[in-house]
């Protein structure tokens, strides 16, 4: 049945929180089903405003071709929050939901208090029944939280809360969207219950298989996402330490997890030795598993996962003692430049970047900076912004890297993979010193071309 407050429409959509994961899904949603109208709202005015630009507020490969396909058509971006929640049947909330930094839990628990407004926004305003989506990475059993807010009046309209966690990785998203490993949907038991998963299913069914479609209980839905980023950083954090092991044995990382992964019970994915592991996601819900555990006093379980953390950490730490250690023991005033500062490839997204830590602890020794990355210059400098010390941004790699005693490679950008060393080495102050910490440039050809080569997890190319 067309739904009476437009004709046109099937379903009007809301999604609250015009961020990172709601943006792209909801304009996916948007180009695959043109027979549902989709809003995004945001409390922040000069976000929306860029939704609506050319120039978008994320970086994402193909998110502009799939926004520019369906926006003005079904796909409308807004800050009237609450006329969105009236007219919509399904609303995701996709709101931010960051590691506390006050009070009771402070540095692991998730601070709730944006998703709460949200959720009193949603009573106030609601004046027709809802289906609501958590969408943001939430504690298990959030729902039921959210429930007692939103029963909390007896205002005659009726809450179905259900569980949908993203699975995106930045930098993929739009083919993860498009072609997802799974779509998890928690609900309910019960015979609503059931019914609204049901209609949330049969969004996804427009372009998604019906066996990649897996629904749950709500509780399950919502630790699946959790458990799913901590056995992703797990296999990051193990790799690391191998790799830690593998540069005083002189073994190769790269050769040890190729065997390794071999293995089909194991398989070769996430097993790329790093400078450690970034983003929104990785250590915030690790730490948000570890507060969970500790909450229900399984605390061999809460550290067993406060050791992935610790890894990662040890990791950042070790490479900025390797750089110091290989520069006769000091970075004063020496002229290192950054190759790359978002967390990953093909994103300018910088949270919880290892760039940041490894630029403060340089500035630290009081090494000079210079930072070059395609996309993340802007949210570098935000990063940076109050850290003491001297640090110059330069869109240009050739540039940025002339009269620089190392170059630290930081994001496994494509672009570093192909520059001309050679240039670069012939502008660099001597003897000049590369420190790859993705493992993404030919280390042999830059040994050969006189650089002091020191990769992550392998053994030293050095004329010293």
């Amino acid at each position: 049945m067309k739904n009476a407050m437009n004709p046109h429409f099937k379903k009007h959509i809301l999604c609250i929180g015009a961020g990172y994961v709601g943006g792209p899904t909801m304009a996916m949603i948007a180009h695959k089903c043109p027979d549902y109208r989709v809003t995004i709202v945001d409390i922040n005015p000069e976000r929306i405003a860029q939704w609506n630009s050319d120039r978008l507020p994320i970086y994402e490969p193909g998110l502009d071709e799939i926004v520019r396909s369906a926006r003005g058509r079904n796909l409308l971006f807004s800050t009237d929050i609450e006329k969105g929640i009236q007219e919509s049947e399904i609303i995701f909330v996709s709101v931010n939901t960051p590691t506390k930094t006050f009070g009771v839990g402070a540095g692991m628990a998730a601070d709730l208090q944006y998703w709460e407004k949200t959720a009193r926004q949603i009573l106030k305003s609601a004046t027709s029944d809802k289906i609501i989506v958590e969408k943001s990475t939430l504690p298990v059993r959030t729902a039921r939280a959210m429930e007692r807010i939103l029963f909390s009046e007896n205002n005659g309209v009726h809450f179905e809360v259900l569980s949908n966690p993203e699975f995106l990785a930045e930098g993929t998203a739009i083919r993860d969207l498009e072609a997802p490993d799974r779509v998890l949907i928690g609900s309910r038991q019960t015979e609503k219950g059931l019914e609204a998963r049901q209609q949330l299913a049969d969004i996804y069914a427009n372009w998604v298989p019906q066996e990649r479609i897996l629904t749950t209980d709500i509780w399950s839905s919502e630790l699946s996402k959790l458990v799913a980023n901590a056995f992703l950083a797990q296999r990051i954090s193990s790799i690391n330490a191998i790799a830690a092991l593998c540069e005083k044995t002189e073994a190769d990382v790269s050769q040890v997890a190729r065997a390794v992964g071999m293995d089909t019970r194991i398989g070769g994915r996430f097993l790329h030795a790093s400078v450690g592991f970034g983003g929104s996601c990785f250590k915030k819900d690790i730490l948000n598993l570890v507060y969970i555990c500790r909450h229900y006093g399984l605390n061999e379980v809460a550290n067993y996962w406060q050791g992935v953390i610790d890894i990662n950490e040890y990791q950042q730490e070790h490479f900025v003692v390797t750089m110091l250690n290989a520069m006769f023991n000091t970075l004063a005033g020496k002229r290192i430049c950054l190759f790359g500062f978002a967390f990953k490839a093909d994103t300018g997204d910088t949270r919880e970047s290892p760039a940041i830590y490894i630029a403060r602890r340089l500035m630290e020794e009081h090494a000079d900076l210079v930072i070059t990355d395609p996309k993340a210059l802007d949210n570098a400098k935000m990063d940076l912004k109050d850290s003491k010390g001297n640090v110059c941004f330069v869109d240009n790699p050739y540039e940025a890297a002339s009269g620089c005693h190392a170059i630290a490679v930081m994001t496994e950008w494509r672009q570093f993979r192909e520059l001309d060393y050679e240039r670069i080495y012939r502008s660099m102050v001597k003897p000049a010193f590369i420190f790859d910490g993705r493992n993404i440039v030919d280390h042999q050809r830059l040994f050969e071309t006189g650089f002091n080569v020191y990769p992550t997890g392998k053994p030293v190319l050095t004329h010293l």
